[in-house]
């Protein structure tokens, strides 16, 4: 009987090694929270603009996109370390150290949102101190709000979770905080998956609208230049083909 050699065991491991490394090559992997209508249930056949974007990118040059929800820290921390390759949704504030396309998914702007009876209404940082806060762990609001929620830790409950928006919305809702802050798309689009329409009001918005990305990881500098480049070059070619134009309108959305 032949009894491979360490040599034979090593060469076989190699080659198991490398087969794996280039079927995962083939395969982007992105990580975020439900963010409806950027990104939503992976299972759904709307599963938000951004995946669109990224699916019919990254298949445009032979990708697979494997993408599931992770709150939001542990998306960050997950893509940072190079577990996976990207986030969706992302500001360039929230992961300042990530790689980002040099063209945007869009642009947000944060607002505050309270019981249809409040009378509250935000008018600078100043107003929040007679105010409990509802926010989602990880997300950047902005510099001065930011530094607003690590000084006045009393005053803001802050939620890592699937299903964060949600909770915070019942916070609200049921007298538990006084107001929450979220983009106007994703909170009306949570609201009416929720049966809530209307039940809550705007009552003021923070700072001006900032882009959004996908942003992907350090920890893989050499491929993550290389999504981005396809993203940049790739969100262009749609752009001008009108195919943008449909995903967005599939969401009852425009293009920015």
């Amino acid at each position: 009987m032949n009894w491979p050699t360490p040599r034979d065991t090593a060469i076989s491991v190699l080659v198991l090694f490398s087969f794996t490394l280039s079927a995962s090559a083939d395969t982007v992997s992105i990580r975020a929270d439900s963010w409806y209508p950027m990104n939503g249930d992976p299972r759904s056949d709307k599963p938000g603009y951004m995946i669109e974007l990224a699916e019919t990118i990254f298949g445009q040059h032979g990708y697979e996109v494997d993408y599931q929800n992770l709150p939001w820290e542990r998306s960050l921390q997950s893509v940072r370390r190079g577990n996976h390759d990207c986030v969706v949704g992302a500001y360039e504030a929230d992961a300042p150290d990530f790689i980002f396309p040099d063209t945007p998914w869009g642009y947000d702007q944060s607002a505050f949102y309270v019981d249809n009876d409040s009378t509250w209404q935000y008018e600078g940082l100043e107003s929040l101190s007679s105010v409990t806060m509802a926010i989602i762990g990880g997300y950047a609001y902005g510099e001065a709000f930011d530094a607003y929620v690590q000084s006045h830790p009393e005053q803001v409950q802050s939620l890592n979770a699937n299903n964060a928006l949600e909770q915070n919305i019942r916070k609200v809702a049921g007298g538990r905080v006084d107001v929450l802050i979220e983009s106007p798309a994703v909170l009306e689009a949570q609201l009416q998956d929720m049966g809530m329409s209307g039940q809550l009001k705007q009552a003021g918005t923070l700072g001006d609208p900032v882009p959004m990305y996908i942003a992907c990881s350090p920890a893989n500098a050499e491929r993550s230049n290389q999504l981005v480049e396809l993203v940049s070059q790739g969100t262009r070619a749609l752009r001008d083909s009108g195919e943008l134009e449909r995903i967005m309108n599939r969401y009852g959305l425009d293009t920015w």
